[in-house]
């Protein structure tokens, strides 16, 4: 038989304890609504939340590494335009040593095919010359390699340097011709350098799309790493709002329950009447 008490009243005590319980969950729910979390620090999961804080980290460091692939994409994009006027350019100077290795030219016409020539022959170099992108060429001979980040580890994602310049492609400062049988010999020598020229640019050409290749994946990969983040602390808001509804009205009910559990003291009253 229960203790008619009025100094323990434990229905009251035992309502209370539910209703603080309930109360306790209630603001664990509105918590993850209000950030959209159901870990947001050490305390909701040790273990999870310090996972999640390292990738995180990772998933972060690759805008870097992104940033890093994007400029030597700008890089070799610029080799690549200034390889395509140089080898424009090259096709010119063959035009102009055949048309100089005719014999039946005049001294006017043959001096004017050499004076063309030559101009072509120093666009070359200025083309080379300017081809660099935040300071930095592949294509002017100043360096043999560049190395981009490739990883969030730092390792790289090294990219080979081609040399577009008159030497780089078998010509010097000094090329042409004085002669008709000269200019028909720099035929030969401007289709060497075209052949080169356009070598190097296919081989800069595979380097862009690997670093296309590689940029993509670091996008999936950054992707994948945010995703992934999110199933470990992220809340599920359809369940946490059907949860606040069902703790409110548990709450509402506790509230009763415990008004209901101090109004059984008053009752013994009525036994000393």
């Amino acid at each position: 038989m229960a203790l008619n008490s009025i100094n323990t009243n434990s229905g009251a005590l035992i309502a209370l304890q539910n209703l603080n319980s309930t109360n306790a969950e209630l603001t664990q729910v509105q918590q993850r609504i209000n950030t959209g979390k159901k870990i947001g620090s050490a305390k909701d999961n040790g273990a999870i939340w310090a996972t999640a804080k390292n990738q995180s980290a990772t998933a972060g460091s690759m805008n870097a590494v992104k940033d890093s692939l994007q400029r030597g994409q700008s890089t070799i994009d610029v080799a690549l335009a200034a390889g395509d006027t140089i080898t424009d350019l090259l096709g010119k100077m063959k035009e102009k040593a055949l048309a100089a290795s005719d014999t039946s030219l005049n001294t006017a016409s043959f001096n004017a095919l050499k004076s063309d020539f030559d101009s072509l022959r120093d666009q070359i170099t200025k083309a080379a010359s300017n081809a660099k992108f935040n300071g930095v060429s592949i294509a002017d001979g100043t360096t043999t390699k560049l190395s981009f980040l490739a990883n969030s580890d730092g390792s790289a994602f090294t990219v080979t340097a081609k040399t577009l310049t008159l030497g780089g492609l078998g010509l010097t400062a000094t090329s042409s011709f004085t002669t008709a049988a000269a200019a028909k010999t720099m035929i030969g020598t401007i289709d060497t350098a075209l052949q080169t020229a356009t070598n190097k640019l296919a081989s800069l050409g595979t380097s862009s799309t690997g670093l296309d290749t590689h940029l993509t994946f670091v996008g999936k990969l950054q992707d994948s790493l945010d995703a992934g983040v999110g199933n470990l602390v992220d809340a599920d808001l359809a369940k946490e709002s059907a949860k606040l509804q069902s703790l409110q009205t548990k709450q509402q009910l506790g509230v009763q329950a415990l008004s209901i559990a101090n109004q059984s003291s008053s009752s013994i009253l009525s036994l000393f009447r």
